[in-house]
């Protein structure tokens, strides 16, 4: 890769000018965040665009704009059937699990499980809450620094360093306000560096009758797999049911997707917010695949990672503009300034969830009751300089984990798989206790750990593999089609007399699926066991979808209440 010019740094300090600048407006001007309400929810005032646009863009993150395209590059474009899990889990988010967490209006939702179950089930929920955004920090991380890192020559500590000084400086003194607007300063550059990048490599390439072309005969576009095995790394269930539920952990069950919504003041803002976040990832997904899809067509005949020009897939957009835009002034900074805002505005929005969650669920327990508001905003913002401080240094060891994509699904699986659960288990299952919570929860846990690390160990060892669709060198090296390394079947062995348990080689969406499962299962099992004591559950603890069907709230239950949920009727209510 060819190194930057002096104004593409120059696009780098503006970018970063402007982040850091809003930070100092909103914490230095104005309110200045003093109360814990203004630094975690915005004082309750933000507006339904500005908050759907934000949660989108803390979503997608380096992660998607670099391993996607690489993805589809490899194994072909099965990531369009994100568009129907999007639609699916907006649908879910309103219907399932918003109403509820809108009624109680709490600061962390993992408060919820301590109203549905108990203390210790609050406690180690926001435990795993806190170690999957420090996870997928520090991956959202590594990606635009190891693409920077390559075309800059500069180290990637220094990088992940600079990164991170700013994330940590605007969200430490703005709180939720400049993590909002910052966002959509930065989904602007996003959005733009993505429009170049086509616009150049569709003048470069061809017209799209060309990208089709080459895409179907490169067997990019065979998508029509609708077999129900999970040890497929991809078919059309495996996007449908596994990153529905996913990503649904993200949106609806995780503290930093809801805690921006709670910063509107009525249910029908949700839904509308609910509705942009739909329509802004969206587009960001019909992007990735069209991009995954033009850099197939360019390199068809010349795969960059056979010949050696890239050390991973994941350096191939990077690579790809800088080869095809990179004598064209400012577009190849442009570009990596677009990674790095994806993953700025990650790291913004979990350093401020992570911050709301120790203070609430784990210090407030600690600190005196008349403690003052000036006290608690350096508690919290205390908390974020640590969180990524530690998050920083995690970015050190991922290198050495393989794929990105299925590195931080996987990955995060652990603590959303039993995240999913628990949280099943209280809006949809009345029977269901604190005890069977807990240890439903406990159990998921330790296992997904379990079956993480064996199916790292065989894939390490090469004993289960994926076999990506076949690479050509005929037009740089050679007239011969090379695979590249693995010409197996999908999610086998070296050894065809051996064959992994299939829990080991279920497809990495799976992974949520299988510890929401878990979790539900040992969870009722102990619930049935022991809730003779048990006290009633309060039907607010319920979703609408369960409680229209409990006896004794049938008659009350019905879609007056999301119609009073949409209306002032809810506000005049609670007022």
């Amino acid at each position: 890769m060819s190194g930057l010019f002096w104004y593409d740094y120059l696009v780098f300090f503006i970018v970063l000018a402007i982040s850091s600048g809003t930070g100092i407006y909103y914490g230095c001007f104005g309110s200045k965040q003093k109360t814990v309400k203004e630094y975690l929810l915005g004082g309750k005032k933000m507006s339904t665009l500005p908050i759907g646009i934000s949660v989108a863009v803390s979503h997608f993150s380096a992660i998607t704009i670099m391993a996607a395209p690489s993805d589809i590059y490899k194994f072909g474009a099965y990531y369009i059937y994100t568009t129907i899990g999007m639609a699916l889990l907006g649908l879910l988010a309103i219907f399932v699990f918003f109403p509820v967490f809108f009624k109680l209006q709490v600061t962390s939702i993992y408060e919820y499980l301590e109203k549905r179950f108990d203390h210790k089930t609050k406690i180690f929920v926001s435990f795993l809450f806190i170690l999957g955004e420090v996870f997928t920090i520090a991956v959202s991380t590594f990606a635009p620094s190891l693409a920077l890192a390559a075309v800059t020559g500069f180290p990637i500590s220094y990088i992940i360093i600079c990164v991170f000084g700013t994330c940590i400086f605007y969200t430490t003194i703005g709180g939720l306000k400049t993590v909002v607007w910052t966002d959509i300063f930065q989904l602007g550059i996003i959005f733009l560096s993505l429009i170049v990048i086509f616009v150049v490599g569709l003048n470069t390439t061809g017209n799209f009758s060309t990208i089709w072309k080459t895409a179907l005969d490169g067997g990019r576009l065979d998508i029509l797999n609708f077999n129900l095995d999970p040890t497929l790394r991809d078919s059309f269930w495996s996007y449908v049911i596994g990153f529905t539920l996913h990503w649904t952990n993200y949106v609806s069950l995780s503290q930093s997707g809801v805690q921006k919504f709670l910063a509107l003041p009525t249910f029908r803002e949700w839904i509308w917010a609910m509705v942009f976040y739909v329509i802004t990832m969206e587009i960001v997904e019909i992007f990735t695949v069209l991009l995954g899809l033009l850099v197939y067509a360019h390199y068809a005949k010349c795969d960059p990672f056979i010949t050696g020009k890239i050390q991973r897939h994941e350096q191939l957009l990077p690579y790809y503009t800088a080869e095809i835009a990179g004598l064209i002034p400012g577009v190849v900074g442009f570009t990596l300034v677009g990674l790095f805002c994806a993953t700025m505005s990650t790291i913004s929005s979990s350093l401020n969830a992570i911050s709301g969650v120790v203070y609430k669920d784990f210090l407030s327990q600690f600190l005196k009751s008349n403690i003052t508001e000036k006290t608690s905003g350096r508690i919290l913002r205390a908390i974020v300089i640590i969180a990524g401080t530690l998050s920083m240094f995690l970015v050190l060891v991922l290198q050495h984990l393989g794929d990105l994509l299925p590195l931080v699904v996987s990955g995060c699986s652990m603590g959303f798989g039993p995240t999913a659960g628990v949280f099943c288990l209280g809006f949809l299952f009345p029977k269901a206790n604190a005890k069977g919570a807990f240890i439903g929860a406990v159990v998921s846990f330790l296992f997904l750990i379990f079956v993480f690390v064996v199916s790292k160990l065989y894939r390490y060892k090469k004993i289960i593999v994926d076999v990506t669709l076949p690479f050509s060198v005929s037009g740089c090296l050679s007239n011969d089609t090379i695979p590249n390394g693995f010409l197996r079947q999908n999610n086998v062995t070296i050894d065809s007399e051996f064959k992994p348990f299939f829990i080991f080689r279920l497809s990495h969406f799976y992974n949520c699926v299988l510890g929401l499962i878990v979790t539900i299962v040992v969870g009722l099992i102990i619930s049935y066991l022991t809730n003779k004591n048990d006290p009633p559950v309060d039907c607010e603890l319920l979703s609408p979808i369960i409680r229209r069907f409990l006896k004794k709230d049938k008659l009350k239950i019905s879609s007056r209440e999301m119609k009073a949920l949409v209306t002032k009727e809810c506000n005049s209510q609670e007022k």
